[in-house]
């Protein structure tokens, strides 16, 4: 019988901070335990403290998960929670994706501060956005359009636009409905045109292969539906060998034994696109994100990723 808390992972951001919290609370839940036997443990990742440059040219997404997964392979964590989106399709050996929660909303979120739109916008108005994704479907929409990088926390990136530095920004809808912060979007990108990054909206808890102790208690939070959705998503960008030197977009949705998988991928100066649409039982869901990114891989050519590579 577990006698000492679990140790639960995290970045330190108020978000991973408010996905970790929910993590605890559905556990608790879950078993009818108190809070204590959970400590949330925050560790300061990479890609926390390189906040001027974008993600590609320092490294990828591993950057907000390298701490952590380092010290789950030493049993100093039981299990990290992470945003879904952040995670290599490759995990270290010893490490695999044992959980998911149910998904929040997966559209992004415009905020503007000079026009309530992405089409309102002036003629020449800035954007700041780091996401290769949002910058090349930006630039397929509106290509008179100036994008600057701008990363770091929510918080940091919204002081940024009301201090004037851009004219508007774009934001997982998800992240800013569990920092209880959904009024600051002033348009709610339709995913038809606009489709989000693969995973996004769905928080995913990482542990050790085989640690029958957490993955039993993980499994009573193991929200199906999402498993299968971002499983799915994962797969095409798997096959695609999808980073974030990569505008990549696609989503799944799950409808009773079926799932409905759209895929896209672009060119950063959003000029040319290959889509793909796919549909099948929810248990093949990882097999048909695969095939999802093979065929819009052979359908684009070599050229078409040694082009922008």
């Amino acid at each position: 019988m577990q006698t000492k808390p679990f140790r639960i992972g995290t970045r330190g951001s108020p978000l991973a901070l408010a996905q970790a919290s929910e993590t605890r609370a559905r556990l608790m839940a879950a078993h009818d335990l108190p809070e204590e036997m959970f400590e949330i443990v925050v560790l300061s990742t990479k890609g926390d403290r390189i906040t001027d440059r974008p993600l590609a040219e320092v490294g990828g997404k591993g950057l907000f998960t390298e701490e952590l997964e380092a010290q789950l392979l030493t049993g100093e964590l039981d299990f990290a929670v992470h945003s879904s989106k952040d995670m290599p399709t490759l995990l270290p050996a010893g490490l695999e994706i044992s959980a998911y929660l149910p998904r929040e909303d997966f559209r992004d979120a415009f905020v503007g501060r000079t026009a309530p739109t992405l089409m309102a916008l002036p003629h020449g108005a800035t954007i700041g956005s780091s996401s290769l994704r949002r910058q090349a479907l930006i630039r397929r929409r509106r290509p008179d359009i100036t994008i600057i990088t701008f990363r770091g926390l929510v918080e940091t990136r919204l002081r940024k636009l009301q201090d004037g530095e851009v004219d508007a920004t774009l934001l997982a809808l998800a992240g800013l409905n569990r920092l209880s912060m959904p009024n600051v979007a002033t348009e709610l990108m339709d995913p038809a045109d606009f489709p989000p990054a693969p995973a996004q909206g769905a928080i995913c808890i990482e542990s050790r292969i085989g640690d029958r102790r957490v993955l039993d208690l993980l499994d009573a939070i193991n929200h199906r539906p999402t498993w299968d959705a971002v499983s799915c998503e994962r797969g095409f960008l798997a096959a695609l060998d999808g980073s974030c030197r990569t505008p990549i977009a696609g989503y799944a949705v799950c409808e009773g034994d079926k799932l409905k998988f759209s895929g896209l991928i672009l060119t950063p100066d959003g000029t040319h696109e290959h889509a793909v649409e796919l549909e099948g039982d929810r248990i093949d869901a990882g097999t048909i994100g695969v095939k999802a990114g093979t065929i819009v891989r052979e359908a684009a050519g070599t050229g078409f990723f040694e082009s922008w590579s």
